[in-house]
């Protein structure tokens, strides 16, 4: 009963193999939500995990931004990876499904959020121990937030993003 109330909220389920487009596009607020919020921890912990290792070594602003980037690229497909690999499909496979499903939303994010740091003045050289550093950066992953979202609802109703990882579950 739970994997047909799990199959029924994202979206799969009603007996069918495989679904046609009908079927994807009902994708919910909440499941565009959740998924935005999934590619979100990824990220953000490869945002700050970059920005920390770019300080620490006294890098300037853009390769600390460029390593904030890879890192959350890096951070938000080992997030997809690790569910996609627990339900024992096979590494190269999980791969693929990690890109398809995740690269348009993290790329968003990426753009909303380094694109809000950059611009507010005073946020690029501001400190980890200044309130203004950790100010923006919530500001800024909450517009990512808000501006993934409804790109997700649109890739999940289309049967791409998320929908093709919510297969594997």
């Amino acid at each position: 009963m739970e994997h047909a109330h799990h199959a029924q909220e994202h979206g799969h389920g009603h007996g069918h193999e495989h679904q046609g487009h009908e079927q994807h596009g009902r994708a919910s607020w909440a499941m565009a939500a959740r998924a935005t919020l999934h590619c979100l921890t990824g990220c953000a912990i490869g945002e700050v995990l970059g920005m920390v290792i770019g300080t620490a070594l006294g890098w300037g602003n853009m390769p600390t931004m460029v390593l904030a980037i890879v890192l959350a690229f890096l951070f938000g497909y080992a997030f997809t990876l690790r569910g996609i690999l627990a339900a024992g499909v096979d590494l190269r496979t999980a791969v693929r499904v990690a890109l398809a499903a995740d690269t348009l939303s993290i790329a968003v994010m990426e753009l909303i959020d380094n694109g809000v740091i950059a611009l507010w003045p005073g946020a690029m050289d501001a400190h980890l121990s200044e309130p203004l550093f950790w100010t923006v950066l919530a500001i800024s992953l909450a517009a990512a937030f808000v501006i993934t979202v409804p790109v997700n609802k649109w890739m999940i109703g289309r049967g791409k993003g998320h929908a093709v990882v919510h297969q594997y579950h």
